[in-house]
């Protein structure tokens, strides 16, 4: 539809939640710091695995 995000008939894109939406967040599984934390340990596997 002209001037709107999503479509009256077929509702097009979901948003989701707002970010930062306390509501949503069950456990910090998918948190910045989790995330940063999974990185860390994904580097250090890696160089692990390339040093021979």
């Amino acid at each position: 539809m002209k001037g709107k995000r999503r479509c009256r008939m077929h509702g097009g894109t979901n948003p989701g939640a707002p970010r930062g939406n306390r509501n949503a967040r069950k456990h910090g599984g998918y948190s910045a710091k989790a995330k940063a934390a999974a990185r860390y340990v994904k580097e250090i596997a890696r160089l692990v695995r390339e040093t021979p």
